[in-house]
């Protein structure tokens, strides 16, 4: 065993030159990585191997000096072999952890848009089910419906919860109309006619903002910032210039979705408008006969000569 040792030492040693040569003339025909430069052959085959070599060979000394030749050739072939089998492994581990890192990046990503998702939830929304719609809905609430699943089919829950806003305040405002307006008046359903429109105004928006976002539903901003910050400097111009598009892509469509989004809410400003104006159209009969400050000041006197009942003996 030692002198297999021995004989393996002297056969790495005498092929670290060689493989010195072929890497500064192509440092990826003796590297395992192809995006290595020289100084990584000059200390691998400068350094590393010969350190190797030498520690080896002083080991295989406590057996005497007995090389044999089966060690020897075993050294002249244990680069070519093991520089495959090297390339294998790296490559499977940098499989290993970009999987690891992309699992990552989606849990991040799904803890932020659930952050974003519950600081934008108000007070009172109601929460749309696409896949059941509530019982008794007309064709404006399927299509709000319809409009949040498709914003969830391009993986932005964040933007779903226009919906869920916009039926909350489709539902309060009619509300409001039926307690103010019998079914069936002319101001009824011309209110209701208004209301709806912008609703389904609202509605076009969302769906719009659904096809805008699919464009780039397959873009990972994640991925391509990682990328541009861990290999900017290894990258051609060409594939940095393709990153960097990207980018830009994800950036446009942000910004078209803001101005979408503005809309929805001006939408929404409207309505609470149109709920707080007709709540505020008294429709109702009065049922006192006086006005409330008549009654105050009839009761105030009442009290004043209420000892004129007082029964006297």
């Amino acid at each position: 065993m030692l002198g297999f040792l021995q004989g393996f030492s002297y056969g790495l040693f005498m092929t670290c030159l060689p493989w010195l040569l072929v890497g500064l003339f192509n440092p990826g025909l003796a590297l395992p990585v192809a995006t290595q430069g020289r100084l990584q052959v000059i200390a691998r085959y400068c350094l590393i191997i010969p350190f190797i070599s030498m520690l080896l060979w002083l080991t295989s000394l406590w057996g005497g000096f007995s090389p044999s030749l089966l060690g020897w050739l075993a050294g002249i072939v244990a680069i070519p072999v093991a520089l495959p089998i090297e390339r294998r492994l790296r490559g499977w581990l940098a499989r290993r952890r970009e999987r690891r890192w992309e699992a990552q990046r989606e849990a991040e990503a799904h803890q932020r848009r659930a952050q974003e998702e519950r600081k934008a939830y108000e007070a009172g929304v109601l929460v749309l089910d696409p896949a059941r719609p509530p019982v008794g809905s007309d064709d404006l609430v399927l299509a709000m419906c319809q409009a949040k699943q498709s914003l969830l089919d391009v993986q932005r829950p964040d933007l779903a919860i226009l919906s869920d806003r916009l039926y909350s305040r489709y539902r309060h405002v009619m509300n409001v109309l039926s307690g103010r307006f019998q079914t069936g008046e002319l101001a009824f359903e011309r209110s209701r006619g208004l209301v709806t429109q912008v609703c389904f105004g609202a509605v076009d928006t969302l769906t719009t903002m659904a096809s805008q976002a699919r464009g780039v539903v397959s873009v990972d901003g994640n991925y391509v910032r990682d990328r541009l910050d861990r290999e900017g400097k290894r990258l051609s111009d060409e594939e940095r210039a393709a990153l960097v598009r990207r980018l830009d892509l994800l950036v446009e469509t942000e910004h078209r979705l803001n101005k979408l989004s503005a809309r929805i809410e001006s939408a929404l400003t409207v309505l609470d408008d149109t709920a707080v104006s007709m709540a505020r159209i008294e429709t109702a009969r009065p049922q006192a006969s006086v006005t409330t400050e008549k009654a105050l000041e009839d009761l105030r006197q009442f009290v004043e000569g209420a000892d004129r009942y007082a029964r006297k003996e």
